[in-house]
């Protein structure tokens, strides 16, 4: 048998499984990515194609700045996993799935 006594706990972060935390680096990759191609990769053929803007460096600068609000986001409010039920509030598993029955 089963000790189903637990004592309830203060909820936990998710940490790194929460999805901002993965969003937010992948936007940083991308925003180091362009903002180099943009810095020292971009030839004038390259602004005249966009208008005169220099694209891949300002797409860069854009997701940088969204990677930090997405880890200002996950670092200010965490997600918090709840925490386990009371052993009150469990239901008693059906007969033979503990081998008792």
């Amino acid at each position: 048998m089963t000790d189903r006594t637990a004592t309830p706990t203060a909820p936990r972060r998710a940490g790194l499984f929460d999805l901002r935390w993965i969003i937010g680096f992948l936007f940083a990759v991308y925003g180091v990515v362009l903002t180099v191609l943009g810095l020292g990769f971009t030839t004038d053929a390259d602004i005249s194609k966009s208008a005169g803007v220099n694209i891949n460096l300002w797409s860069g600068l854009a997701m940088l700045a969204t990677a930090v609000v997405f880890g200002l986001w996950a670092g200010l409010r965490p997600l918090a996993v709840p925490a386990a039920a009371p052993a009150e509030e469990l239901p008693e598993p059906p007969p033979g799935i503990d081998g008792h029955h």
